[in-house]
């Protein structure tokens, strides 16, 4: 499958869904959340991890989108590769 001549490269992309998740003492302890919401990383890599379809968690977390399940896991995969 190939990329078309307008789609960014997909590390450009990882950037821009990493600018999804902010750390701010004053939310949730400092611990990355998604948007500055009270959604921290943590918890929609463990309801992806457990089953859930990304439908599914918008479905259930209303406040969220499909770039914040994407902004999580490029934030999980942005600390293995460092």
């Amino acid at each position: 499958m190939s990329e078309s001549v307008n789609t960014p490269p997909v590390p450009y992309k990882s950037n821009m869904l990493l600018q999804r998740i902010t750390i701010d003492w004053n939310i949730c302890h400092g611990k990355p959340c998604i948007r500055g919401l009270r959604y921290p990383v943590e918890l929609v890599l463990e309801l992806l991890s457990s089953g859930m379809t990304t439908e599914e968690i918008l479905e259930d977390y209303e406040d969220l989108e499909k770039e914040d399940i994407l902004a999580a896991l490029a934030y999980a995969t942005k600390l293995i590769i460092e």
